[in-house]
């Protein structure tokens, strides 16, 4: 499986969601279907069935939960801080066509929004060409609109 690179902070909400699921809503969901159980017919029984739909969604949620964090690893310090691009750099880079200058932070998947325009998911294709990249480097990558050529200019 391939490894989920996360921020501490990440990992521990993630943690902390699971245990909630567990220990919290797991528990409770088990006495709403037994106290449905003792009203009788379960064939005709809303509220047993709504209940068992309601377990399936959170085992469901649990095992995603479970399966994310098995593949965790977090981001070290020296991964942060290394004069080569890792996830959590924010990289300066310089269009060589253009001489445009661009600006990027690697973020692991997990923590990758659509909205965030600075950020640049680690497993997106401009992500993949920079990891292990250095000052003065020069990358080609392919996107879809065709091949960019930058050069890394900073590293942060």
């Amino acid at each position: 499986m391939k490894p989920l690179y996360l921020s501490q902070e990440q990992h521990d909400k993630l943690k902390k969601q699971l245990d909630h699921l567990k220990r919290g809503d797991r528990l409770k969901i088990i006495k709403e279907i037994a106290e449905a159980r003792e009203k009788g017919d379960l064939s005709e029984n809303a509220e047993y069935h709504a209940a068992k739909e309601k377990q399936t969604l959170i085992e469901r949620k649990i095992a995603r939960l479970e399966e994310t964090l098995s593949r965790a690893r977090i981001m070290s310090e020296e991964m942060k801080n290394s004069n080569q691009v890792h996830v959590g750099s924010r990289v300066k880079l310089v269009d060589i066509q253009t001489q445009e200058e661009t600006v990027y932070e690697l973020v692991p998947t997990a923590e990758f929004h659509t909205y965030d325009l600075d950020a640049i998911s680690i497993d997106s294709p401009v992500g993949k060409a920079l990891v292990g990249k250095s000052v003065d480097d020069v990358v080609e990558i392919k996107v879809p609109a065709g091949l960019i050529t930058y050069r890394v200019v900073g590293i942060s």
